[in-house]
């Protein structure tokens, strides 16, 4: 599939003592993503109208990967200020989890001593979000991130969530989200993801976004 599209890939390589096999890619805008193959991605199924068969169809957020030239610091953070526990070592690869880990609750921190300060630009990640169940939540996480002498920003109203951000040692941007209000504040569920949705402050600009959106097909 990728061939098809024209996209440069590495080969495909073991990772973890082979617990998990990884084919590695770029996007157009040079953004480096990661295929992986884990025994624990049959818990979730594949969407079954994509062009993908079901069977070989991406399941879900694998690790979100942060490189950094100094990691004592990030991994002490991650560790003792926000609850993560080392869980492996690979080389220059350290895999953090928090709660009951697994797919979508791994951290990797990717040790490069030659790294430079990341800029905000295209191909790369803006940020990294966790998500709480609700607004007291998130005000004992700014209050805690706080106290360990982070500058955290307000609460920011994004109309489906509310968000704090701060940036760990190493300088990557992380951001707490609220599960509420939630997507259907202004759409039934049954009609989630079939228009194009904005929060009053977009809706002046609808028709430039709209302009700058690829043309979408709705199954």
């Amino acid at each position: 599939q990728l061939r098809a599209y024209g996209v440069g890939m590495e080969r495909i390589t073991p990772r973890f003592e082979e617990e998990e096999v990884v084919l590695r890619f770029q996007d157009p805008d040079g953004l480096w993503l990661e295929l992986v193959a884990h025994p624990q991605a049959e818990v979730r199924p594949g969407w079954p109208e994509g062009p993908v068969p079901p069977e070989f169809g991406i399941r879900g957020l694998h690790t979100v990967t942060m490189l950094e030239a100094v990691v004592e610091l990030t991994l002490r953070f991650l560790m003792e200020g926000m609850g993560f526990r080392l869980v492996r070592e690979e080389g220059d690869r350290i895999r953090l989890a928090i709660g009951p880990g697994g797919p979508g609750a791994w951290v990797d921190l990717l040790v490069d001593p030659r790294a430079s300060r990341g800029r905000v630009a295209v191909g790369t990640v803006h940020h990294v979000a966790w998500r709480v169940r609700n607004d007291a939540e998130q005000g004992a996480w700014r209050t805690h991130l706080q106290a360990l002498g982070l500058y955290v920003t307000p609460a920011m109203d994004r109309k489906y969530f509310r968000s704090i951000y701060f940036r760990e040692p190493g300088g990557v941007l992380l951001e707490i989200a609220t599960d509420p209000p939630g997507f259907t504040v202004d759409e039934a569920p049954e009609r989630l993801g079939t228009g194009l949705m904005l929060p009053a402050w977009l809706e002046p600009m609808r028709g430039e976004i709209e302009r700058a959106l690829p043309p979408l097909t709705v199954p």
